[in-house]
């Protein structure tokens, strides 16, 4: 049973973060979208979403409603990329194989299932040309 005072034997909670690992440093100001479904035939429903903070951490995402089955989460990550290359005024192979925004990934789209009563963390681990994700704790 999860903790966390937002869930109940009734629903799912999720929290996520984002770690640069070019960097070795959170990512903040990404935008993070959820959408949620109750059933894999279901269509998908936006939730809202809300935005990294300073340590990389997305924590006031909107609830899942009763029943949900499967989460989505959308990073837009292209903005961030693209403020972190003016930032530092990179030239290759930052721009290598990206096509013209210079960003190889514009957004990361992780769905999972998921079980009512439990908490859900995801975190994203990120860098230019690859990303990876895993149920955190």
């Amino acid at each position: 049973m999860s903790t966390d005072p937002t869930s109940t034997d009734t629903t799912a909670s999720v929290s996520t973060h984002i770690l640069d690992t070019s960097v070795g440093r959170p990512a903040a100001d990404v935008a993070v979208r959820l959408a949620a479904r109750d059933g894999r035939d279901a269509d998908w429903r936006p939730l809202g979403g809300s935005a990294t903070d300073a340590d990389g951490r997305c924590k006031d995402l909107p609830a899942l409603p009763e029943g949900t089955t499967h989460v989505r989460l959308d990073f837009e990550v292209e903005a961030y990329f693209e403020k972190k290359q003016a930032d530092a005024q990179q030239d290759a192979p930052a721009n290598r194989d990206s096509g013209t925004s210079g960003v190889f990934f514009p957004e990361v789209a992780i769905t999972f299932a998921v079980t009512p009563g439990e908490h859900y963390h995801v975190p994203l681990l990120l860098n230019p040309f690859g990303y990876s994700v895993y149920r955190g704790s």
